[in-house]
């Protein structure tokens, strides 16, 4: 620390954002420490400088970056750069830069394609997106959002394409897969531990044709993309766990979500968290009775594609209990805002002294309510 009343950089990272470190001349690759200076500015208000070029912030204003880190970001690349500030005159004030080509997402596939290939193509496209190193969260993700609203937000991922994170990857792969036939995405989350710091990571879980697999995003190819070859999802947590294990993470704990929602505009929200599994603490026939009670969710809603597009009549899916009342209570509603009673659509014979304007308005009334 450059002073001792300097705060640590985590208290100062959890107070400002990201900071961005950079190493030293002498720096060959070793750990080094990084020192954090801290200036008063006003009674409230502090600011934290490069020391050496070590160390300096990229996003304490928020994005867009204002031009004063703007400022500060290029006035470091000039002193780092084997140029100088001739890269600035070169870059920074140059107008005809060429733009930057922007990775077109996969979609419109045809019917002939396979799913396999479906799959291989939106992974490959997550890596020409690049994994997010910076710390910095450039996109709005909660995962107590709707369904649609985490959508609009792959929408955003396409556009920008900058560089995204597990779960970012996770709402992109939603998003890019929807409307598969017969394939059944669910959350599949990991707790582990590493040098006793506590890392959670998550990747799109698929299921098609009787095998599992995932896509997504990962700091290791290991840990995002497994093809959809897996025969049950126990064989597949396992398989992470032995790549975890690789890497001398630990899993504590691993989490399996309900199926999601293939419709776009679900005001559903995600189930991240249906069944949790604990590798330290359960056997592996523990772990796998506790999986394939959840597989077979899965697999039933994969089948109820199927029944539903050859034989909506022969489905065994019924409308939730929920959407059944929602619609009960919207008829009723309806009915009471209407001055036509629910018992004129039955039909009855017209008094014989009445005119035939009577039954005229019976007949009109009758069709009124076929039309609801």
């Amino acid at each position: 620390m450059a002073s001792g009343k300097s705060k640590s950089a985590k208290e100062v990272t959890s107070v400002f954002g990201t900071l961005v470190r950079v190493a030293e001349p002498e720096d060959t690759g070793g750990p080094t420490c990084v020192r954090v200076k801290t200036v008063k500015k006003s009674g409230k208000e502090e600011d934290v400088q490069e020391e050496n070029g070590v160390l300096f912030w990229v996003n304490k204003s928020g994005f867009p970056i204002d031009d004063k880190t703007w400022d500060r970001m290029w006035d470091h690349v000039a002193r780092i750069h084997p140029d100088g500030y001739d890269v600035i005159h070169k870059v920074r004030d140059k107008k005809d830069l060429p733009s930057v080509p922007i990775p077109q997402p996969p979609t419109n596939f045809s019917a002939s394609v396979p799913i396999s290939e479906r799959l291989d193509r939106i992974q490959n496209y997550m890596r020409t997106l690049q994994y997010n190193h910076t710390g910095t969260q450039f996109f709005e993700i909660r995962k107590n959002r709707p369904l649609s609203g985490l959508l609009e937000s792959a929408k955003e991922m396409i556009k920008e394409a900058l560089p995204i994170k597990c779960l970012e990857a996770v709402i992109l792969g939603i998003y890019l897969s929807n409307g598969f036939l017969g394939v059944e995405r669910f959350p599949l989350s990991f707790k582990s531990v590493f040098g006793g710091n506590v890392h959670r990571h998550v990747v799109l879980g698929i299921y098609y044709a009787g095998s599992y697999g995932t896509i997504g995003m990962s700091r290791r190819e290991d840990l995002m993309y497994k093809p959809v070859t897996f025969k049950s999802l126990s064989d597949l947590v396992f398989d992470y766990e032995k790549s975890y294990n690789k890497f001398m993470h630990d899993v504590k704990k691993v989490k399996v979500g309900m199926p999601i929602p293939h419709d776009p505009h679900s005001y559903e929200f995600i189930n991240w968290k249906a069944v949790t599994v604990s590798p330290n603490k359960m056997t592996k026939k523990e772990m796998t009775k506790d999986l394939e009670f959840m597989a077979k969710e899965i697999r039933t809603r994969a089948k109820s594609w199927t029944i539903t597009l050859h034989s909506p009549r022969k489905s065994s899916v019924e409308a939730p209990r929920d959407a059944r009342t929602s619609l009960q209570q919207a008829t009723k509603i309806y009915r009471a805002h209407t001055s036509i009673p629910a018992e004129s659509g039955t039909k009855k014979k017209p008094q014989s002294t009445g005119s035939s304007q009577t039954t005229s308005t019976v007949a009109d009334s009758a069709d009124y309510q076929l039309r609801i």
